[in-house]
């Protein structure tokens, strides 16, 4: 067996063991077609007031930039599907926000796959990335054979959906890489176009930033969200979930075994009225390792304000 071959076989069953669901790896090239595709996405406005989208632009397209000699580009999925449902009549949240921040689960499992590379490998340089640094994470899941781009921007795995997060670990080390993914099963499908409450999916997989429920529930920092979107959140407090929800694909959906992904008791069973109540202090004790505490307790007052009128 090639040293090559030998090390790739080693890190696709450390990831399994350190819970990743899927693990591909593509060579580390400069993501040319993606650039075009960014460039053209940012210059039309899409990305609305997330103007952090716009800065790195070098970095997010050239892995040697973000780790200098990169050689390989691994991509992990790790599955939060939940097992639980909330409460049928509550403000609805993301299902991604159930658990723990992702972010620190992820982060954590990457440094530990990072330093069994260097025990078992050796001299081995990298960084290891979930959604904090400029990666164009999707396209590396799509060049590493884990699936391929929905017409709603997500990742689709073809057996299991797309409820993943989607982490990226760069390494200066060559490795057996997985074979793209060219075929796009999607097909005539437009479920998730014409179920998106606020029309943000746009033709050839184009996604409206500044249109999307979650840009205005989580990203958007001002104290007022668009008179126009009166109406359309369909009772969405945090996130929006509904292009994932009506997939086909997502019938494959399994629940998630990561135990940080437990969902809170209170995003399961507060209703209108305990979210309503809910005092500043409370969520900071309640929400501290929360995703929620990123749009802070007063967008948390402000979403709810704007989907009970």
């Amino acid at each position: 067996m090639s040293f090559m071959l030998n090390n790739t076989i080693k890190i696709k069953q450390q990831a399994k063991k350190l819970g990743f669901d899927y693990c591909g790896i593509a060579k580390a090239v400069k993501l040319e077609e993606d650039a075009k595709r960014l460039e053209n996405w940012l210059n039309k406005g899409f990305n609305g007031s997330m103007q952090y989208m716009e800065n790195h632009f070098d970095l997010r397209i050239d892995p040697s930039k973000l780790v200098p000699g990169a050689k390989s580009v691994i991509t992990l999925l790790l599955n939060y599907f939940p097992s639980s449902r909330q409460n049928t009549d509550a403000p609805k949240i993301s299902k991604y926000a159930f658990g723990n921040d992702y972010h620190e689960v992820i982060r954590n499992k990457l440094r530990l796959l990072l330093q069994f590379l260097k025990e078992n490998i050796g001299e081995v340089n990298g960084r290891g990335f979930v959604d904090s640094a400029p990666v164009l994470e999707r396209a590396w899941a799509q060049k590493s054979g884990l699936g391929w781009i929905g017409k709603n921007g997500n990742l689709i795995n073809k057996q299991a959906g797309s409820f993943f997060f989607i982490a990226t670990l760069i390494v200066d080390l060559e490795l057996e890489y997985d074979t793209p993914a060219v075929k796009d099963y999607c097909g005539s499908c437009t479920r998730c176009v014409t179920e998106c409450p606020t029309d943000a999916i746009l033709p050839d997989k184009v996604i409206d930033g500044s249109k999307c429920i979650s840009y205005f529930t989580i990203e958007l920092k001002d104290a007022l969200i668009p008179e126009t979107m009166k109406g359309k959140f369909d009772n969405w407090m945090f996130g929006c979930d509904v292009c994932q929800d009506v997939c086909p694909w997502n019938r494959f959906s399994k629940p998630n075994n990561e135990i940080n992904f437990s969902p809170l008791p209170e995003i399961l069973n507060f209703t209108k009225n305990d979210w309503e109540e809910l005092t500043e202090e409370n969520f900071k004790q309640v929400f501290r390792n929360s995703p929620l505490k990123r749009t802070k307790f007063a967008g948390i007052k402000r979403n709810l304000k704007f989907i009970q009128h």
